[in-house]
């Protein structure tokens, strides 16, 4: 046996202990929409231990975009200076309207006293709308590790959220490492969009990428299109053909819907995938440099997946999980203005949103169907929220109108909010809004309510906050003296008037004629 010395010392051992995810939480308000576009995707970071209560409103606090540039208040003067408060406590956060501010709603309500939404609510997003034109999201969010680099990759995928620059950033380290990889996410997701991504940023760029949608192909034709085949190796190869993995050959291929590719065909993709090397159909091996870039919804694992688990893992050097937009939709503003962009350039109209210091019922108009997408859970992820975008440029000529999938979920909200009256539930225009609304329909109130999407009732109730009033409460003397300013002219008197030229050519039309008045009926 060995001898040891008696000086000899055992060394203190040392334990590690992994942390799951080095990343810390934090509570982010994010601007969903905002009369300037351009402010969209802009966030405010909650302080993470504040022993008071927080104030949402006109100059506090300040929103910062995700690039560098200055933090700046919302600054809308629709906005009250002090709107809601915000008060994180055990049970959650407890959200309160000030004294005397704008009209404010939270999660969808329009709020009179405060109400306590718990930790769920946080990490799911609350929805906060303030006055008619600016609306946010309050949520609890992970961020990426301090030390993790901003990055250019995966620049096409739209998004400021710490989730999209932690997709970014994931984008990039895989790009780098030449691995193959397997894309894991939702239908709709974006995976297509990440795959090129890991293309453009790879040392295979100069490289072509091959798109295949493993679903389209038939089971029979699978070999030779996948890796080609030789003239005459079977009844109609009148020439040689080169398959996907010949064409990707230096670049390259992504294999879209890989689950669904056929029981047959999985030992061939196996080989190929190991060796590098592909049999044409009738033909010899012949060696090809591809990196492969898959994607699927489908489970891979478990019993009752058919799918080879040598297959899988082997698709599975590198795996990127792209998230539902669900679980993102802090990000929702800024992709439905790209897409309503995006919708423009393809057919050739102006940009659509509303520019600072737009009509008022417009902004309105764009901040509820962005309230009505951020509420909306998006089972088709961003392919839903695209078609979505196109449907509502389609229908732009006669306003702007939500999908009906979306209006469907507002009217399932509001007869939630107001089970017991068939009153329709409050919009939340302001009084300048209205006298603008008003003007423009020529002081016409059933046109103007329905544009507003109020009842007729309630837009007479309002006429005397407006300073307006009817054709028939207008002064006879006062009536007078606008007939002779216009000339005669009714509609030209109705504009001085701020009335209906319908009502007041009744008014004129229905009173006893008086020889000595000025101006013409």
């Amino acid at each position: 046996m060995p001898e040891y010395s008696r000086t000899d010392a055992t060394l203190p051992s040392v334990f590690a202990r992994l942390a799951v995810n080095q990343a810390r939480t934090a509570r982010v308000v994010t601007i969903v929409f905002h009369p300037d576009p351009r402010r969209i995707g802009e966030r405010w970071l909650v302080p993470e231990r504040s022993s008071r209560a927080l104030v949402l409103g006109r100059q506090q606090p300040l929103f910062s975009p995700a690039a560098e540039g200055d933090a700046r208040p919302l600054d809308d003067p629709h906005v009250s200076r002090q709107a809601l408060s915000l008060a994180f406590n055990a049970a959650g956060v407890t959200i309160a309207p000030l004294p005397s501010a704008c009209r404010c709603r939270v999660d969808g309500s329009w709020v009179s006293a405060a109400q306590t939404l718990d930790h769920a609510a946080l990490r799911r997003g609350i929805a906060l709308q303030l006055a008619h034109s600016v609306v946010l999201l309050l949520r609890e969010q992970t961020m990426p590790p301090a030390s993790a680099p901003e990055t250019s990759a995966g620049a096409a995928l739209c998004g400021s959220s710490f989730y999209m620059q932690s997709l970014r950033q994931q984008i990039a380290r895989v790009a780098d490492s030449g691995l193959d990889v397997l894309i894991r996410g939702e239908t709709g997701s974006g995976k297509e969009l990440v795959a090129r991504a890991l293309h453009a940023h790879s040392e295979r760029r100069s490289g072509p990428l091959v798109a295949v949608n493993m679903a389209a192909i038939p089971p029979g034709v699978a070999p030779a299109a996948l890796f080609g085949s030789v003239r005459g190796a079977f009844t109609g190869a009148d020439r040689n053909t080169r398959g996907y993995f010949q064409q990707a050959d230096g670049g390259s291929l992504f294999l879209d819907e890989v689950g669904d590719t056929s029981d047959d065909v999985q030992p061939q993709l196996l080989r190929a995938l190991q060796e590098r090397e592909v049999q044409p159909v009738g033909g010899k091996l012949e060696k090809v440099d591809v990196r492969v870039i898959s994607a699927t919804d489908a489970a891979l694992d478990g019993q009752d997946s058919n799918f080879r688990s040598a297959l899988r893992h082997r698709l599975g050097s590198a795996e990127v999980q792209v998230a539902p937009l669900r679980t993102h939709p802090e990000d929702i503003g800024e992709l439905l203005c790209h897409f309503l962009n995006q919708a423009c350039a393809e057919t050739g109209r102006p940009p659509p949103l509303a520019e600072p210091g737009a009509d008022e019922l417009r902004v309105a108009q764009w901040a509820e169907l962005f309230h009505l997408c951020l509420r909306h859970e998006w089972p088709g992820n961003v392919r839903e929220l695209a078609n979505c975008a196109r449907q509502v440029l389609l229908d732009s000529d006669a306003g702007i109108q939500p999908p009906a999938l979306l209006l469907q979920q507002s009217a399932a909200a509001v007869a939630e909010e107001y089970p017991h009256t068939d009153q329709p539930a409050p919009v939340e225009l302001g009084d300048a809004a209205l006298r603008a609304l008003l003007e423009q329909e020529g002081y016409q109130v059933a046109a103007a309510a329905r544009r507003a999407g109020i009842s007729r009732q309630a837009l007479y109730r309002r006429l005397p906050e407006l300073g307006l009033r009817l054709a028939a409460q207008v002064p006879e003397a006062e009536l007078q003296r606008a007939l002779a300013d216009s000339g005669g002219d009714i509609r030209a008197a109705a504009m001085l008037l701020r009335v209906s030229t319908v009502a007041l050519r009744g008014r004129l039309r229905n009173r006893p004629r008086d020889p000595d008045a000025g101006g013409g009926a």
